[in-house]
């Protein structure tokens, strides 16, 4: 008879709260209760753990045993709580002393056989554990390369719960190859901006987007290049800053989408989407949220392809975090917090033949023509800070070897812009211009005063409303940086009112 406590974590949303596993062993009928909001999953742990014990040299007696995880007012669920709800019973049995004297917090799933399988949250566990004064995280095995990543705490790796006996009883940690954490790189893919013939203007547009980490949207007949370029936008992008790539490891380990042999996520990430996605698959969500492909993109490029088809209210769900780089979803329970800075790249035909504003080629009448754009609303395309039109490629375009934009070369400007940007905003949230706000537009975006002129035209011709006039400022800014230019000048502001020209021409005579 005994009473026994191990230490454990949940993982909410991206938060992780501590959970205590509280075993308690005594005489009575012999019978197994768990109590603590527990959801489906964990009341069936009490099978898997019982079984997987008699797999060990332990042998639990017949007698009332109670288990409870708390807090009560946190939902427990998942697999992860097999491991210390194992080290709990034992412990409470008496069947072995544990002398480790530090403190331990345990996670990880059983099989039958008394094996220790991998779970996800990993990352953001270790992290926590480490942040409250933890020394020893025993994880599974399997996800021992991403627990390294978190400096600062001793990271055991076990396959049987015999090694985790042996621990707790003598000390004695399971004698590994040591894991080193093998870093994604760069590798010369398959996919390059010089697989796309002529489009010189598609390729500057997507050379700017990538410098500022600005939203982009393609607009052309089909064939015209618009997709392949979208899917390209990661061949240019730099490798992700330390603080980043944290974070999007952790939304990806929260998710369970983390290599096992190279954890670290450094490349930025490129996720495309279907238009049947749904608000809670795209944004996030679900009746205990998780992250969604907005923030599985953090840090890289969110591709949604034949943008007219998405549903109208999907895409407008969008609006804000576009504007607040997170996802904040709220529940009865309580607010989640999602990171969500990501360059959004879109694509779409003009029309539903695709020819439109060609009227000698186009077939759709004005009221398909309507019907079709209307499906993208103004809000939302305010928020793409870059439109471009892509024509369509002449035979000769397609037949030439020219390859002198490449996405090496394309890069390579873009690191250079991105170091400026970094320099300009050290110390801050965020990296590019995408991210300034108005004070440091102000200060950073100051216009000549014959440019001053030019966007004042420019505003009132095109009415552009408050967003997107900052927006196109936004843009100008980056332009200039490419160029290396400390002064934004008309040139550079002229370019940055052209991709706000393009929206206007498709649009303009559109009621939304």
């Amino acid at each position: 008879m005994g009473f026994a406590m191990v230490k454990s974590a949940v993982i909410d949303g991206l938060e992780v709260r501590e959970v205590c596993v509280e075993a308690d062993i005594g005489n009575g009928l012999p019978v197994f209760h768990m109590v603590g909001y527990l959801s489906s999953e964990v009341k069936e742990a009490g099978e898997r753990v019982r079984t997987a014990i008699r797999h060990t040299k332990v042998r639990l007696q017949p007698q009332r045993m109670v288990v409870n995880l708390s807090p009560a007012d946190i939902r427990k669920k998942g697999a992860s709580f097999d491991l210390p709800i194992a080290a709990a019973l034992v412990l409470a049995s008496g069947s072995i002393e544990n002398r480790c004297q530090n403190k331990v917090l345990m996670i990880g799933e059983l099989s039958l056989d008394a094996k220790v399988r991998k779970v996800k949250g990993i990352l953001p566990t270790v992290s926590f554990a480490r942040k409250h004064g933890f020394e020893i995280c025993v994880i599974p095995r399997e996800n021992e390369a991403e627990g390294h990543l978190v400096p600062g705490i001793e990271v055991i790796g076990v396959s049987t719960l015999s090694e985790v006996w042996e621990f707790l009883e003598e000390g004695k940690k399971p004698h590994w190859v040591s894991v080193s954490v093998r870093k994604e790189k760069r590798t010369a893919g398959r996919l390059n901006y010089a697989d796309i013939k002529g489009q010189s203007v598609l390729k500057r547009a997507s050379e700017v987007a990538a410098a500022g980490g600005h939203n982009i949207l393609y607009i052309g007949p089909p064939g015209s290049g618009k997709t392949m370029a979208a899917q390209r936008l990661g061949t240019i992008l730099p490798d992700l800053d330390e603080r980043t790539s944290m974070e999007t490891t952790t939304i990806y380990s929260a998710a369970g989408l983390l290599d096992e042999t190279s954890p670290l996520v450094v490349r930025p990430p490129c996720r495309e989407v279907h238009h049947t996605v749904t608000k809670a698959a795209l944004l996030g969500g679900g009746r205990y949220p998780s992250p969604g492909e907005l923030s599985l993109a953090n840090g890289g490029v969110l591709f949604l392809d034949e943008l007219s088809e998405f549903q109208r209210p999907v895409l407008d769900a969008l609006r804000e975090p576009l504007e607040t780089k997170q996802v904040r979803i709220t529940r009865k329970q309580g607010t989640y917090l999602f990171p969500a800075n990501v360059l959004v790249a879109a694509a779409m035909n003009p029309c539903p033949c695709g020819n439109y504003p060609n009227l000698e080629q186009c077939r759709c009448t004005p009221g398909e023509i309507h019907r079709y754009l209307s499906k993208v609303s103004q809000p939302f395309l305010d928020r793409m800070d870059l439109c471009v039109e892509t024509p369509k490629v002449s035979y000769r375009e397609l037949m030439s070897d020219n390859q002198n934009v490449t996405s090496e070369s394309i890069l390579k400007k873009v690191i250079q812009a991105r170091e400026i940007q970094r320099e300009r905003y050290q110390g801050r949230m965020y990296a590019t211009n995408s991210g300034m706000n108005l004070d440091e537009i102000r200060r950073f975006c100051c216009l000549e005063e014959k440019a001053q002129r030019m966007m004042e035209r420019a505003f009132e011709m095109l009415g552009l409303t408050a967003r997107t006039y900052f927006r196109t400022l936004r843009v100008a800014r980056t332009i200039a940086d490419l160029e290396e230019s400390e002064q934004i000048r008309g040139c550079h502001l002229a370019e940055a009112i052209s991709y706000r020209m393009v929206d206007q021409k498709i649009w303009g005579n559109q009621k939304r």
